[in-house]
This record gives structure tokens, sequence and C-alpha cells, in this order.
């Protein structure tokens, strides 16, 4: 299961030398690995860089073809895992995953990586979710990559440098036998373009041709060995990095006319750059620039040579570095004064020091410094103050007038999604028991943090709830509240936590939400994957069953727990009674309530297209929608407060004495039945009505629904004929 399917597109990474490959980054990149000769590729979910898992799991033929190994790992971790495999033979590999959260994940094996060192080729292609689209916390993958002695490769964002840097990436991870970061930037992911392809070449070793195995001990991460490894760091691999960066030209010198300055920036600021030369006349569309732009496409080492060279003569640079600390700033420093080079450095104290340089940020910084310049006089085609007048903040009215025509989209779950009538419960419980504080996790259901459900005080890793309530669950007024998903549980909750919580007698509540999918990664397969039953049997009969891999349930009582009940999310009444009686109950331990609702975004995938084929070949087939009676509804709106479904919405009220807009289900509606269960379970207003649609209706279907239309029309017809007689 994939967010979304490349099958279609892959066909293009059967393109051999000099044909057109046309497509989007992540498609690039994995061409770029089949041209490279790779010989395993793994990796973990994770935006922006989960499409590129897309693209090679849609791509297994291509591979199983060339003899290339590709795994869906369980986490980060044993995706870095995999890279062992360069050590000791000449096996060139790559693993993707979402950083930084994902390079914290792996950290434990990329330091053994690191140390130890590689003969095959290794990379590791982080996604960088960072800056103002980011959905993390504000980190950089560069620290990293210091603290391991790994090189960092930011490639300027288009296909051509994209490709290019992945075949030389391998290269310079075995000239300095290193493993290599291969960064990609949000935009970069999904740049468009096209570039010439070369063949796909096979790896020299596979299951046809294995290696020999060899054992050299000096690569244990054990002493005596580490000591040497360290030195090796040092003394060896990173001269020969820097010399393969240098003579290789991995980093690009574009020459301009005001050569008194310069520029240096990273690849994947590089287009930001040129727009910035280009709103003040001083670059054209084709990225020629009349100011000369250091572009450094390996972020991390810095090759010293090269900065001297590029900043003498100079009277002023400036550097260019998303984040803080100023590590590239500072690294340029020492290089310049240690070679006694005076040329100014302007950097963080003319630029933001956090935060993404996004073109309002980067046009601004460049004119500071632009204007900076003592002895050339550049004409700019906006002076500071147009600049900053770019900037100018919205006024009120802006706002209410967007708000009014853009209603607010914050992200929530989806419409039917399972997880939406769990939080309910617990809503409604919490206003019988008091305030709950609950330990959130990553994922979907991280959501729930906001309105309308308000429910979760802290999130601290991907499966890691259970352990951060641990801390606090002795000082609260009731029993520690924990959730995580079904993809948490496996990455990391049953080893962290469940079984941390059995063998330290936490007294507390999981709720394991178990939706079938590592959902909120865009519903991926994970081991407890079952093949629902959740729909009609004519649906059901036109696929293949498939059992359940392991078992969420049987991993919990094998690790001890033996409180333990499983609830379906959409039976509300029963999920608030099961959570009642885990929050009160005397029985010592652990308490795990697990919540089971297939993900409502993939089931709609699922059975969409076997719907339709049923519906078009003439079976019956029942859908089930909700309405609202707007002669009922109050306009109290209670039932949106509990639910928050994108489906359940508000128009205008019918009764011209009624001034409070109605509730109203509009047609994105899935019949999932929360809101009107919600209704019931909360004593709310009876304005919900269930409505099944049948399409293909039996004949006796038919007969029943023409007599009770006439039946019906009788009844209508009376009373019109009675009021007609009394108004005469």
């Amino acid at each position: 299961m994939a967010e979304r399917s490349f099958s279609e597109e892959v066909k293009k990474l059967r393109a051999g030398a000099g044909d057109i490959f046309e497509g989007e980054g992540i498609l690039a990149i994995t061409k770029a690995l089949l041209q490279s000769g790779v010989s395993y590729v793994g990796g973990y979910q994770g935006s922006p860089i989960s499409h590129l898992m897309d693209v090679l799991n849609d791509a297994q033929e291509i591979l199983s073809e060339l003899g290339v190994h590709f795994e869906a790992n369980g986490s980060e971790a044993t995706a870095a895992a995999m890279l062992s495999a360069s050590i000791n033979y000449p096996l060139r590999g790559a693993v993707t995953w979402k950083s930084t959260v994902g390079t914290n994940v792996a950290s434990d094996a990329l330091s053994n990586l690191a140390s130890a060192g590689v003969t095959g080729g290794a990379l590791v292609i982080v996604g960088e979710d960072y800056g103002e689209g980011s959905s993390i916390m504000q980190e950089r993958s560069y620290a990293f990559a210091m603290k391991a002695q790994m090189w960092l490769m930011d490639p300027r964002p288009n296909l051509t440098s994209i490709t290019d840097m992945v075949e030389r990436g391998f290269e310079l991870s075995e000239a300095s036998n290193t493993p290599v970061f291969y960064m990609m930037r949000i935009r970069g992911c999904h740049v468009t373009g096209e570039f010439i392809a070369k063949d796909n070449v096979a790896p020299v070793f596979n299951s046809q041709a294995p290696v020999t195995p060899q054992r050299e001990p000096e690569k244990i991460i054990l002493p005596p060995y580490v000591y040497e490894q360290e030195r090796e760091k040092i003394a060896q691999r990173l001269p020969a990095a820097i010399k393969f960066i240098r003579e290789q030209g991995l980093n690009e010198q574009f020459p301009g006319r005001y050569e008194s300055l310069g520029i240096i920036t990273c690849g994947g600021s590089y287009n930001t750059v040129i727009r910035a030369l280009q709103r003040q006349g001083l670059a054209d569309v084709y990225g020629k620039a009349e100011v000369p732009i250091y572009c450094m496409n390996v972020a991390y080492p810095l090759v010293p040579d090269e900065l001297v060279e590029f900043c003498i003569g100079k009277e002023q640079v400036l550097v260019l570095e998303e984040g803080q600390p100023e590590y590239i700033e500072q690294g340029i420093q020492t290089i310049l004064r240690r070679r006694d080079i005076q040329t100014r450095v302007y950097g963080k104290d003319i630029m933001p020091m956090a935060g993404e340089y996004t073109g309002q940020v980067m046009l601004e910084g460049v004119t500071r410094f632009l204007l900076a310049a003592k002895d050339t006089q550049i004409p700019l085609e906006l002076d500071m103050a147009s600049v900053l007048a770019l900037q100018t903040p919205v006024s009120d009215d802006d706002i209410a007038a967007l708000m009014e025509n853009l209603p607010p989209r914050p992200a929530g779950l989806c419409t039917g999604c399972p997880e939406r009538p769990l939080f309910s419960a617990i809503k409604q419980l919490q206003e019988e028991i008091g305030p709950f504080h609950i330990s959130s996790d990553i994922g979907c259901h991280s959501f729930a943090t906001a309105a309308p459900f308000n429910l979760g005080n802290t999130i601290m890793g991907y499966g890691l709830s259970l352990a951060s309530s641990s801390g606090m669950r002795h000082a609260l007024p009731h029993k520690a509240i924990s959730i995580m998903g079904d993809g948490g549980f496996w990455h990391n909750g049953l080893t962290s936590g469940v079984t941390s919580a059995v063998f330290n007698g936490h007294d507390g509540l999981l709720i394991i939400i178990d939706n079938g999918y590592s959902a909120a990664t865009g519903g991926q397969d994970i081991p407890s994957l079952v093949e629902p039953n959740l729909i009609a049997s004519t649906i059901d009969a036109q696929r293949p069953q498939r059992e359940q891999w392991q078992n969420i349930e049987d991993a919990c009582r094998g690790a001890g727990v033996e409180w333990l009940q499983t609830v379906s999310t959409y039976n509300i009444e029963a999920m608030k009674n099961t959570l009642h009686d885990a929050l009160t109950t005397d029985a010592p331990g652990l308490k795990v309530v697990i919540a089971e609702g297939e993900c409502m975004l993939n089931r709609q995938r699922r059975i969409k297209p076997l719907l339709k084929k049923a519906i078009d070949t003439g079976q019956r087939v029942d859908r089930a929608r909700f309405y609202i009676d707007a002669e009922t509804c109050t306009g109290d709106h209670g039932c949106i407060r509990l639910s928050g479904c994108p489906s359940l919405t508000i128009k205008d009220n019918p009764d011209p004495l009624r001034v409070d807009p109605v509730s109203y289900v509009d047609n994105s509606c899935v019949g999932c039945g929360v809101c009107g269960t919600n209704a019931h379970s909360a004593v709310l207003c009876p304005s919900f009505s269930q409505i099944d649609l049948v399409y293909n209706p039996t004949r006796f279907e038919r007969l029943r629904h023409g007599l009770r239309l006439r039946v019906r029309n009788w009844w209508r017809d009376r009373d019109l004929r009675r009021g007609e007689r009394a108004r005469l």
C-alpha cells in the first residue's frame, strides 16, 4: 500500500543512454541510483521523502531484473543498519528517511557506520523537512554530519545536478571510505524537469553472484580499533574527501561582473539566490548572475583551498546558511583568518539567525549585502525601502476579508477517520471524570491535540508516548493516559513502552489505535496489517483474503499485559465504558485498550473501484449516508464540537425567524455514522437520520419502494386537500 501510485512513471526508469528523462526529483533520484549500480536500497517513510519509497515499491520488477534488493524497513534505525553491508564488501547501498527526526532515530547505527568506515559507497538520502513548510522541530542534519564525520551533499535543485550528485555521492563515499548524507529539500523532492539518461547498471554482486565472506577486525567498533578509526577519520578520510571534491569539481563557481563581491551558498538555496539577484536586475532567468557565486553542492566538509581562491581579491562575501548555529560561516571565517585573508564576511549579522531563507528573506539579505559595498557602485532595481515594503504587515481589514473568503484549513483527521470517534469518546468521558493529562504520539492521532478535541499534552517521539508518561504518573490525579498508533507500536512502542511499563509495574492506560496501516505517512503496510471485513460480501468476494501477519493483542500479552480490551472505535458507547473501566479498575499493572478501525482513506481507496465495478456489473450495492433535519437542528453545533468531521459543516437556516446557521452533512460524507452515534451517546438533539442509497435494487425492493411512494403521495395529497378546504 502506498500514498501514491507510480506504476506508470516507473516505466521511465528503463530509459537508456541518450534518452531524455522527464519527471520529478524523487523519480530522478531512483533513476540515478540504478545508473550508479546500487546493490541494495531501504528506508522508512516520511515527508518529504516518502514518495521515494513509493517509487521503489512500484519499481520492484525493474529492481529484480537488475538484481537490486529493496526493503521497506521497520524504522530508520533498521534502515541505517542495512548499510553495514557496505562496510566489508564493495556493495553500493542507499537508504532514505525524513530528517532530522529519522536521523535521530538512526543515530546509533550511523555513528557506528561512520566510525567503521565503508568499502562500498553508502548513501543516506534524507528529506530535510526544515523551514516554514516543516512538520517537525526545527533542526538541521548539518550538526550530525559534523559530529559523526559523514559528508553532507546539498545539490542544486535541478534534475541534472540531482542525478549527477547521486552518482558522485557514491564515488565520494568510496574515495574517502565514508558514508555520505544526500540532502533533499522539500522543493527539490518535487521539482520537475529533464536530464539525459544513462544505462542502468546491474550491481557486480547479487544473489546470482555472491560476495566472498571476509572478516576485518579493525572495522569492529571496540577498543583498540575505535581509537584508530577516530584517527583515520581526520588523518585519511577527511583529506581524501576534500581532494576528491576539489578534483572532481563537485562544488561550482559561477563568475560575475562585480568581482569585488561574492556570494557563498549551499546548493539547495541556489535557486532562491538567483531569484533575489534577478529581482535586483543582477541575474537572468537562466541563472547567469552579475555577482560571483560559490555554490557548495557538498556542504560538509568545507574545501579550504576553494574558499580561499574564491575570496582572494574580494572586498566582501555573503555566506548564506539557513538555521543556527552558523557552522558554515564560522568554518569559513576560521579558514580565511588562518590564511590571513581579510575579506569581510557577512552572514548572520545581516541574515536571520533561524528559519528558512524564503524569497523575501533572501531578497532583503542580498540587498543589504549589495548596499554595503564600499568601492563598487551597483545599480539596483529596488532600493531597501521598496524591498521592505514588500513585507508590509497585513492589516486587520485584510485579514478579515481573507478569512471571509478563505476559511482556515488546519491539519486534521480525514472524513470518516476511525480515530475521530475514539477522541469523541475520550472527550465525553473527560466531562464526566475531569480533565486528563494525555501523553500523545507521532501519527494521525497527534491532530487530536488541536481543536475541536484539544486532547494531548506532550509528543516526544514515534512510539514513545507510554515511556514519556512514566515520570509523571505518580503525580497525576488519574491513571497516566498514553495514546499511540499501530505504526508507533511496532516502531518503538512495544519495546520501549509496553515491555518497560510491565517491568516497572506502570499502573496506567495505554490506548493503541489500530487502523491497519502506517497511515500518517501514506498508508504503507505494517506487521499487524489484516485484510478487514468491513464492506459488503459482494465486494469482499472480489479480493483475495490474507491472514494477519502479527497481532498487537498477542504481542502485548506476550510482553506481560494482563488487562487488555479490544474495542471498535466506531462503537462510542462501548469505548466510553471500556475506558471508564480501565481508569477506575483496581487491577494492578498496565491497562491496554486496542481501538480498532480501518484507516478510512485507505478503505475508500480500496473499495471505491470495487463498488464502481459492482454497480457497473449490476450487483446490488448499498451505501449509508447521513442527513440532518434543518427544522429539528437547534443550531447549537455540539455535534461539530464533538466530531470535527470535515463533512459536518453548516448552512443558512431555512427558517427566516431563526438566525443561527444549522448543521449540515455535505457530499464528502463516507457514511461512517460517527456524527449520529455522537448525537445519541452525548444525548444531543435528535436531528440526525440515516439514508441508505441502494444501487441496482432487487425487484422486491423496487416494488416496495413504489408502494411506499404511493402511500406517501396519498398522505401528502390528503393533507393538501384538507389545507385547501380549511382555507375555503
